[in-house]
């Protein structure tokens, strides 16, 4: 079964988007604060940094945190399959 498109319109770092994605609004609102609490602390920690900057930062970090899940969930489902032979 699949989700329904949901249009919501969003803050992200002092800026309003519209975003329509599969899931809840509530699950969309959460994914929206989490980039902008990464924008806000990267800016924090560089204030030089231009708007475009930041999201780009934000994006690598985002993609690190992802890439290290994907592997931290491999070598368990390694684990797993051992374990199971």
């Amino acid at each position: 079964m699949t989700q329904e498109s949901v249009k919501i319109a969003v803050e992200i770092f002092g800026e309003k988007h519209v975003v329509r994605g599969e899931g809840t609004e509530a699950y969309i609102l959460g994914l929206a604060h989490e980039v902008d609490k990464k924008m806000r602390l990267i800016s924090q920690r560089l204030p030089r940094l231009n708007i475009h900057q930041i999201a780009v930062l934000t994006a690598l970090n985002l993609a690190d945190d992802l890439a290290k899940l994907r592997e931290e969930q491999e070598t368990l489902m390694q684990l797993l399959g051992e374990k199971t032979d």
